[in-house]
């Protein structure tokens, strides 16, 4: 009986531990987060990729929580703000943050 008891306690332990790893913290995702955020990120460059203007470009995207960062190089000033456009358009996102330079 006292067996079942400290086998219950461990389990119980183990599966609390096992639920906090999957959990959010200010610097990292959670899985289902990370999920959302890749689905974004490939939206997001699928809708630069398909702007025949900007898919010339190497634009690079990430997503952290909804918020979508694009840097690198663009080759104007109009690219680049359809780039962003394009960005803030697509579900998902909470906000764009413009890291590009123009060449």
């Amino acid at each position: 009986m006292r067996f079942n008891k400290v086998l219950y306690a461990f389990m119980l332990a183990a599966s609390v531990a096992s639920f906090t790893g999957c959990a959010a913290t200010p610097k990292q995702d959670s899985t289902g987060q990370y999920l959302d955020d890749t689905a974004i990120t490939a939206k997001v460059k699928a809708a630069i990729f398909a702007d025949p203007n900007l898919k010339l470009f190497e634009i690079k995207v990430v997503t952290f929580k909804g918020v979508v960062q694009l840097s690198g190089f663009v080759g104007s000033r109009e690219e680049e703000l359809k780039a962003v456009d394009l960005a803030r358009h697509v579900s998902g996102v909470k906000a764009v943050q413009n890291k590009m330079s123009v060449k």
